[in-house]
């Protein structure tokens, strides 16, 4: 599992983001985007044309949801960022202006982090946070084993030791919880189980409908009759108590003795499953292909089976979830210990896919 930040330091970020963020809700024939020292940036004005807030540096994130909404096509988009931001402010406010609308644009520390719509739900980290942690923390021996909040996501991933396993003799896992929350639009709040190979510090997400809880950011149309900066927001009680309930009742089941004992048994099942040795790169080749993995990482993927020496379906989901650690992003260690469940209970047919490939063919 990729190391991030302690428990600690991650409250500690999560407090202080909660008071940095600002939200607004703007029509779009008053956002304007002018370059200011060769950088893009966005400006917010009331009807008179005055700024309501200093012009606001763009992230990525809040790009790329600009050029979807506009449907501006992104290499064309990202092409003019880079080589011609005055032709890109010129896009952009030409669009703009075409059939005005609301959009909440949400920004931390002076720069626009997202560009979304008046439907869009704030469900924060720091909601999320105080629901999930007193459970946890009431947990006995439970251990923040990794956390992290990157532009896009936070990330909380609890080991609890008191349910421990092997998968095979001397494999010893035990099981866990991952929390996450995206407060830009790039996924849903998701409680899912994790189990944590003790030989390799690997973690593996058991990302299945039945075993998480899934909240998509999407509620009523917000609407104002100018530009609006959103105070506040309706706390997590109200209309949102079932959901409360539920993301607290499968936290607690993550760590259930009955579901871990069903996920141990599809690894169980996982290491008769035998790879074809003979062509042992083009498997995982082709496996990554179809799992999303990429080119590179596959490198990394097949350089980690070789290693490990297990040459079943189990030993190729420990090498997804072991090079998980070798790639910068914690966004993206966490989406391939995602894939490494993935490819535990893949389908049969799949499994027969990918094993029968010879050299030639791939």
């Amino acid at each position: 599992m990729k190391q991030g930040m302690t428990i600690q330091e991650a409250a500690k970020e999560i407090m202080r983001q909660s008071q940095a963020k600002a939200d607004y809700l703007v029509s779009t024939s008053n956002l304007h985007m002018e370059t200011c020292d060769g950088i893009p940036t966005l400006r917010l004005l009331d009807e008179s044309g005055t700024d309501r807030v200093e012009p606001l540096d763009i992230l990525p994130t809040a790009h790329r949801q600009m050029g979807t909404y506009l449907n501006i096509p992104w290499k064309y988009y990202e092409r003019m960022c880079q080589e011609n931001i005055g032709l890109l402010a010129q896009n952009v406010n030409t669009w703009l202006q075409k059939g005005p609308e609301q959009r909440m644009i949400r920004t931390i520390d002076g720069r626009a982090r997202a560009f979304l719509s008046n439907r869009y739900r704030r469900i924060d980290n720091i909601d999320i946070a105080q629901i999930t942690l007193p459970i946890i923390e009431a947990m006995p021996d439970a251990i923040f084993e990794s956390c992290n909040l990157s532009d896009d996501y936070m990330y909380i991933k609890v080991v609890n030791p008191r349910l421990t396993d092997e998968v095979v003799p001397g494999d010893i896992v035990q099981s866990g919880v991952v929390i996450s929350n995206s407060e830009t639009g790039q996924g849903a709040v998701c409680i899912q189980p994790l189990i944590y190979r003790l030989v390799c510090s690997n973690g593996m997400t058991v990302n299945e409908a039945r075993a998480r809880t899934r909240r998509n950011h999407i509620g009523r149309i917000s609407s104002a009759d100018e530009n609006l900066l959103v105070y506040s927001k309706e706390t997590l009680a109200a209309d949102d108590k079932a959901f409360i309930m539920k993301v607290q009742d499968t936290v607690k089941a993550a760590m259930d003795e009955a579901r871990f004992a069903k996920i141990l048994d599809k690894l169980r099942e996982s290491t008769d499953k035998k790879l074809n040795t003979a062509d042992l790169p083009a498997v995982v080749k082709l496996a990554s292909s179809s799992m999303g993995i990429t080119e590179a990482e596959s490198d990394g993927v097949l350089q980690r089976l070789i290693e490990g020496t297990d040459y079943t379906l189990y030993g190729l989901a420990n090498a997804v979830t072991r090079h998980s650690q070798d790639v910068e992003s914690y966004d993206r260690a966490s989406k391939l210990e995602e894939i490494g469940y993935q490819i535990i209970t893949m389908s049969p047919e799949l499994f027969r896919h990918i094993n029968q490939v010879t050299r030639m063919a791939a």
